[in-house]
């Protein structure tokens, strides 16, 4: 851990490099451009190219979905106890999506008119799972199981198949449990291409959501206008603020959970409690002793984790605001506790207190754990229910309403020389 005190030379232009953006970086750009152009020229025997190149997997066109029998044997291999897992963790998304879905309502306005709005799921989402070396069932349940709870029709998976060209057993059994309709076994910026653009076996959907990696991310951000996107979200993060009242051992784990994603997170620790630091760095090395990930872990504590030592921790809150954390863990004093939480605007996800590890987030509790990285949450928020909804706005006037509306239609329509627009309402009173 690089650990940086305030009372140091240089301390403030470090401590300033926390206000970030995500910005795609140039190489990446080219090669996805490259993919999108192949998948929409090529259509699916892109698909089954770069699969063999990117993935070492070789499929035949009719394979590019999986198939009933593989749904049926994925859903018979999951133990009573996952069962339970994907029930739990899918009750509290319909839990958290009732209360975030977005409602018809209408109202008058000044002249008199009837305005409003209406909200539609929509009719045909795509979702992106990673694959890598762990099955993400947990990303598989906090996006497709939003859509879910929003009520669209069609829910389209993509994500990488593994060396035997099938899609892992317990990440196939989580997309079912969400009510995705088919599962694109391509991964990568390809599949997003095909998502968005479409190909002879693959119709285009109407929106994308779900995390991946630097060239899946730069496939949705090329690709926004052809479909509607969520996010951009890059590689894991999180931030710990935590006064001398935290418990070292809990913020220990949470950092050691974070740095279990892999050489890509970045974790950050503020305190202004050098006994806290000590005693945290003490519980990270007796905790690391027991964990799996021991080596993978160590490397990503040693290269991507920043120690900042604060005179003030008051004095963090606005470069908290600025670093706009993916995840939050707020472990200070109670009686200051609500303070922090009004001044935090950007995080994405806020862990509160010393019994809320950022797993019950990344798993269970509710909220989808597909939020904004790279500096993105001053800009974009989670995933939520209501990002499967369009909206459509409603207008309805009467003789009346327009009557009192027409002089402004007027004024606008000469200020911008559109006479045919003041027209069109003046006729119809006339």
């Amino acid at each position: 851990m690089q650990v940086f005190k305030e009372s140091e030379q240089g301390f403030t232009k470090l401590f300033s490099t926390l206000d970030r953006r995500a910005i795609a970086n140039d190489s990446v750009v080219d090669i996805v451009s490259d993919v999108i152009e192949q998948v929409k020229v090529r259509g699916d025997a892109a698909l089954i190219d770069y699969t063999a190149r990117f993935d070492g997997v070789t499929l035949a066109i009719d394979d590019l979905w999986v198939s009933s029998e593989e749904k049926k044997t994925a859903l018979d291999s999951l133990s009573d106890e996952t069962k339970s897992a994907f029930a739990a963790t899918l009750e509290n998304i319909q839990i958290f999506a009732k209360h975030s879905l977005k409602k018809d309502w209408q109202t008058h306005n000044a002249q008199g008119a009837i305005i409003g709005e209406r909200f539609y799921a929509y009719d045909r989402v795509g979702v992106y799972v990673p694959g890598g070396k762990a099955p993400l069932v947990s990303s598989a349940l906090m996006t497709a199981g939003f859509a879910q709870a929003a009520g669209v029709k069609e829910i389209i998976a993509a994500t990488p198949v593994q060396k035997d060209g099938k899609v892992n057993p317990a990440l196939l059994a989580a997309l079912i449990h969400c009510g995705v309709t088919k599962v694109l076994k391509v991964g990568g910026a390809q599949a997003i291409a095909a998502l968005a653009l479409g190909t002879e076996q693959v119709q285009p959907v109407e929106k994308i959501v779900g995390p991946g990696n630097v060239y899946v991310v730069e496939a949705k951000r090329q690709l926004v206008g052809a479909v509607s996107i969520d996010m951009l979200p890059g590689p894991s993060e999180i931030l710990v603020l935590a006064d001398d009242s935290a418990n070292p051992a809990y913020i220990a784990a949470d950092l050691l959970a974070q740095a279990e994603h892999g050489p890509d997170s970045d974790i950050v620790f503020i305190t202004d409690s050098e006994e806290l630091l000590g005693s945290v760095q003490q519980a990270i090395q007796e905790q690391l002793k027991s964990l799996n990930r021991a080596q993978i872990i160590d490397q990503v504590l040693q290269t991507k984790t920043k120690v900042f030592l604060v005179d003030k921790l008051e004095s963090a809150i606005e470069l908290v605001n600025a670093y706009a954390p993916e995840h939050l863990s707020l472990a200070v004093s109670t009686e200051i506790e609500d303070e922090y939480i009004k001044q935090i605007r950007t995080a994405g996800a806020i862990f509160i207190g010393d019994m809320s590890p950022v797993a019950a987030g990344d798993f269970v509790a509710g909220p989808s754990h597909t939020l904004p990285t790279g500096g993105a949450g001053k800009s974009f928020s989670g995933l939520r229910a209501d990002q499967f909804q369009r909206r459509i706005s409603v207008v309805k006037l009467d003789k009346e309403s327009l009557a009192k509306s027409v002089e402004f239609i007027e004024e606008f329509a000469r200020i911008e020389g559109l006479d045919a627009h003041g027209k069109s309402a003046s006729i119809r009173l006339n």
